[in-house]
């Protein structure tokens, strides 16, 4: 995995990513169909506080305040999309997609998140948003592979 160094916001709307887990797909499908799982500190909140506002869930974390997210499509255990609104300009967002692909003694898990040059913000917020985003993702897929790991158990 590497990190993109010097974004230029016009050529980087997609982040994608992707790790190993030793886990069943209903296992892993059980973490990332949960809206917002990826906003934590560094470790998958167990239970975090999420609370439905209209067809939205709103993640609220004690540290970096409430996010909005929307449900776009589901298709258990395999994808899962998310409209993960932004908090400055919550009438735009980007798209946080899933796939969960089975392999022998497990599943890849892949993410990608899209849509950064239709934010509204400037070029250098985008550019400092896909630079930490991209960064985010790989810890946050480590995340996932410990905690799955640790609720789950091997596949």
């Amino acid at each position: 995995m590497t990190t993109h160094e010097n974004l230029d916001a016009d050529l980087i709307d997609r982040i994608d990513r992707q790790i190993e887990i030793d886990a069943s797909a209903e296992t892993v499908w059980q973490l990332v169909s949960r809206p917002g799982w990826w906003i934590n500190e560094g470790d998958v909140v167990p239970d975090p506080a999420i609370r439905r506002e209209d067809d939205l869930h709103v993640v609220v974390h004690p540290t970096y305040g409430e996010f909005r997210l929307q449900t776009l499509q589901q298709d258990r255990p395999r994808y899962v999309a998310f409209r993960w609104l932004d908090q400055e300009a919550p009438d735009s967002g980007t798209t946080v997609e899933f796939w969960i692909d089975e392999r022998e003694g497990g599943v890849t898990l892949r993410v990608a998140e899209s849509g950064f040059t239709s934010l509204r913000k400037d070029r250098a917020a985008i550019a400092t948003q896909v630079t930490e985003n991209t960064r985010g993702w790989e810890l946050e897929l480590e995340a996932a592979r410990r905690y799955v790991m640790a609720v789950g158990g091997p596949a």
